[in-house]
Formats: structure tokens, C-alpha cells, sequence
């Protein structure tokens, strides 16, 4: 019986109590794989006012045989990585399954013999000559202890999984896109966001996308062993020692991100980024128009016309919000103010950014002359 945990209290334990009944029949046994954490809480639930002695109870006297699966160690999860690199790979089937088999041996004989080298793993897929694969397994041995020992991750073989997903599909996101971007970068990206959560990976996504102070602080981080994070990096990355911790173990991770320019890998991971944070993630040609619109004076400007060009569908919405960012500064409305012509010209090209501009517009409480006279014949004003 699995996915027991995953079921509702009351039909957890009605199952249980089912199951109750038969184990009195001769030659029956049941196997139960579920998390008991999670049976102890339906069996609270389900019996409402009992202690927890009594949850304990039940499970041991329902229980005769416990198996506790043991965690997922360092060699395990170094052997599940050159697994799925050799399969992202392409590699013949055949092939795979020696690999498999050579990294069972070598990890039963592990107490007594040192863990199969990443050399022997490329010999026995008969990859030698193939480098990049080369390369995916020198990176393997560096983030192997992160994905073992890292609290949030637990060495999770889903969770493992699930991260190189991410790299995979970003990777491919950028080759479709043309952008230039190690895959290695990304890695050390994904694994970030992961393991020092939500908030610290917007401080550092916003450090890149504003280009605050992110090389320095970055630069002096790689430069030295540091025992602890200095006052300079973002206060969420001190804000336990687990995540400091964490961070000070990924700053060793290679390759060193000091001298990269990293605003696509930002605009690469635009699903991290809450909702509200439009104008972060951009890509870095939507951002260099974002830059001409704001500053654009007249509609007829041959650069602003050259800057739509650049922006892609989906990005219209983020850069009018970036315009309208920028508009809401101004509280002199008496002449036309930088940026409004540029947020006329996206509002012509994209009717979802032309409702934003006509929200904005309809909350200033005057509206100005110049304002009517170049909105008024506009379709998306109606």
C-alpha cells in the first residue's frame, strides 16, 4: 500500500483500521510505504484529545516490522547525478545500464574502496573524447556534498531531479533565444534560488538587474575564504546561520560569477520572481529599449522606434511597467515629461500595455492639455 500519507486523516486511518481486520487470516501481510511523521498527525487528528503517547501506540502496535529507508548519502547522490547527466547526454541505453551497474558495485564496496573516479564513469559509457559531458561530471563532484548535506534539499533524488530540469529547460530557453550563457552559470543559479530560498534570491536577482554594487560585493566574496558573510551583502543573506552558512559553501561553487554579466541568466529566471516585479527579469535587449523609452521626448524618435523592435511580445506589459515605474516620479505635469511619448508608442503596439497606460492616465487628477491632444484619437483610449 502506498501514498498513505498523501491521503486525507480520516481515509488514512479508516484504511488502517481495514487493514486491521485481516491481519488475524493466516499467511497475509501487508507492506505500507508512507512518511509516519504523517500517519501520526492523521492519527491525531483522526482521534481528537489523544496524547501523543497514544499516537505512538497505535503505529507500533499496528506495525510489526518498521523499515526505516535510510537518507540519501553523498556517494549515492554523486552516482544519481552521473546518471541523469549521461542520460540529458543522449547516451545509448546500453550503455547507461553499465554505468548503472558500475556504480551499484562500486557503492556496495564503498566501505572498504574508494568511490568510482569520473574518469572510469566516462570509460565504461565510452565517452573519453566527449567533453562536455567531461565537464557536467568535474561539476558533479563540487555540488554533490551541497545537494547531500543541504537542509532543504536532503539529498532528495526528486528534488535533485527536479533542479536539473530547471537547468535543462533554461538552457534551452537560451539557446532559443540566442543568449550566450554557460550552462555551469545556471547551475550554480538554480542551486542558489533553491537552497537559500525565495527572498535572498531576489536580493541577489536585483543586485544584477540594477547592477548595484553586484560585481564588487560579488568580487570580494570569491577573492578570499571567509569565515562569515561581511555587513556589505544583503541583510536576507544573514538572516540565520543555515542560510549564511549556505551561502558561504556556494560561493567555492564554480565557475566564479564576478566577471560574468548575468542579466540574462535574471531574465532566464523570471518564475522565481514574485508577481509585482515587473521590470526585474527582463532580457537584456527589452532592458537597453526600456532605457531609450524613458528617456524618448517625441513619438516621431527614430530610436525609440528602433527599441520596439527589440521587445518581444511578453515583454511589452514588464517595460510599460517600467515606464509607468518611472512616470510616477513625476509631479509636475504642466509639459510633456520624458518617457510618456515612449509609453504612447508601446501602448500603439501591445493592447494589454495600452490598459496600463490608460489606468495610469485616469489617475491624474488633471489631466493636462499636451496629455488630451495626444491621447485623444487613440483606439485604445475609447
Amino acid at each position: 500500500i502506498d501514498n498513505l500519507d498523501r491521503c486525507l486523516p480520516q481515509n488514512a486511518i479508516q484504511t488502517l483500521e481495514a487493514i486491521r481486520l485481516f491481519l488475524f487470516l493466516p499467511k497475509t501481510a501487508f507492506v505500507i510505504a508512507a512518511d509516519e511523521d504523517m500517519i501520526r498527525t492523521s492519527v491525531s487528528e483522526y482521534f481528537k484529545g489523544t496524547s501523543a503517547r497514544h499516537h505512538i501506540d497505535y503505529l507500533d502496535k499496528l506495525i510489526q516490522v518498521p523499515i526505516r529507508v535510510p537518507r540519501t548519502g553523498l556517494l549515492e547522490i554523486r552516482s544519481y547525478l552521473f546518471l541523469l547527466h549521461a542520460v540529458n547526454a543522449g547516451i545509448e541505453e546500453d550503455l547507461i545500464e553499465d554505468l548503472r551497474l558500475a556504480l551499484e558495485k562500486s557503492l556496495q564496496e564503498s566501505w572498504h574502496e574508494d568511490p568510482m573516479k569520473k574518469e572510469d564513469a566516462l570509460k565504461v559509457l565510452k565517452c573519453e573524447g566527449n567533453i562536455e559531458l567531461a565537464i557536467a561530471f568535474d561539476q558533479v563532484d563540487r555540488i554533490a556534498p551541497i545537494f547531500a548535506t543541504s537542509p532543504i534539499i536532503h539529498g532528495n533524488p526528486r528534488i535533485v531531479k527536479r533542479l536539473l530540469n530547471i537547468v535543462k529547460m533554461r538552457s534551452n530557453i537560451a539557446k532559443r533565444r540566442k543568449i550566450s550563457l554557460d550552462e555551469n552559470v545556471i547551475t550554480k543559479l538554480v542551486i542558489f534560488e533553491r537552497c537559500a530560498g525565495e527572498e535572498a534570491a531576489n536580493a541577489l536577482y536585483s543586485m544584477i538587474d540594477t547592477n548595484k554594487n553586484f560585481k564588487k560585493i560579488i568580487s570580494e566574496l570569491e577573492s578570499k575564504k571567509l569565515d562569515e558573510l561581511p555587513d556589505s551583502v544583503p541583510s536576507v543573506w544573514r538572516k540565520d546561520d543555515t542560510t549564511s552558512d549556505f551561502i558561504l559553501k556556494w560561493l567555492e561553487l564554480e565557475p566564479k560569477l564576478s566577471d560574468k554579466d548575468l542579466r540574462a541568466a535574471v531574465y532566464l529566471s523570471r518564475e522565481t520572481m514574485p508577481a509585482g516585479h515587473y521590470v526585474l527579469g527582463l532580457s537584456p535587449k527589452a532592458r537597453e529599449a526600456l532605457n531609450i523609452l524613458v528617456a524618448t521626448k517625441r513619438k516621431s524618435s527614430q530610436a525609440a522606434s528602433r527599441a520596439l523592435k527589440d521587445i518581444s511580445n511578453e515583454e511589452f506589459i514588464p517595460v510599460m511597467e517600467g515606464i509607468i515605474e518611472h512616470l510616477r516620479n513625476i509631479t509636475e505635469w504642466s509639459s510633456q515629461p520624458d518617457g510618456f511619448a515612449g509609453a504612447i508608442l508601446i501602448a500603439d503596439n501591445n493592447i494589454d500595455a495600452a490598459k496600463i497606460l490608460k489606468r495610469f492616465i485616469a489617475g491624474i487628477n488633471e489631466q493636462p492639455h499636451w496629455m488630451n491632444m495626444l491621447i485623444k484619437d487613440k483606439t485604445w483610449n475609447k
